[in-house]
């Protein structure tokens, strides 16, 4: 048989209920207290002051001991003057284009990278994007890790590429 509950217990449980809420509203509602002792955070990283990094293009400057073997690579010399913040380079594809040399899919573990095109033009894939015909002037940034890939170049492609940290890791991804 079911058991009957009477009718002061509902009231009495329900009072109960609403007694708890009304402190709770109560407590949220009170201006917070201050500590006595004043709290101390802990001071930001100094990073080293930066310097003022020029340079001026010469084509001696193009390097191919790089990360890609189908690119060569100026170094703007940000990486130095930023103690390793930032890096910056100009990068000169060498056509004609293999796709079976640089349609490799990777990514990179950075905090930011952008790229943009000086010259020529690159069609790129991005995971969530697609391919995506760049073209002088042409910019785009690629998030942290993004899956991507070059999928064609121009002969006379350059790049002008900023990523942060200046070192990074690059992970080749099985095709």
């Amino acid at each position: 048989m079911a058991k009957r509950i009477s009718r002061s217990v509902v009231r009495t449980t329900a009072t109960k209920k609403s007694t708890a809420a009304g402190a709770v509203a109560k407590s949220s509602s009170r201006k917070p207290v201050r500590p006595k002792v004043p709290v101390v955070t802990a001071a930001k990283p100094r990073r080293p002051k930066q310097r003022i990094a020029i340079s001026h293009h010469r084509d001696r400057d193009f390097q191919t001991n790089g990360l890609r073997a189908y690119a060569q690579y100026r170094d703007l010399g940000i990486a130095d003057a930023t103690h390793g913040l930032a890096q910056a380079h100009v990068i000169r594809l060498i056509g004609p284009c293999d796709p079976n040399q640089v349609s490799k899919l990777h990514f990179h573990d950075v905090e930011f990278q952008m790229v943009y095109v000086l010259k020529g033009w690159v069609k790129t894939y991005m995971e969530g994007q697609g391919e995506t015909l760049m073209k002088e002037g042409s910019c785009w940034t690629q998030p942290p890790r993004i899956k991507h890939l070059i999928l064609d170049y121009s002969d006379a492609c350059e790049l002008l590429e900023v990523i942060l940290p200046a070192e990074f890791r690059t992970v080749e991804l099985a095709g």
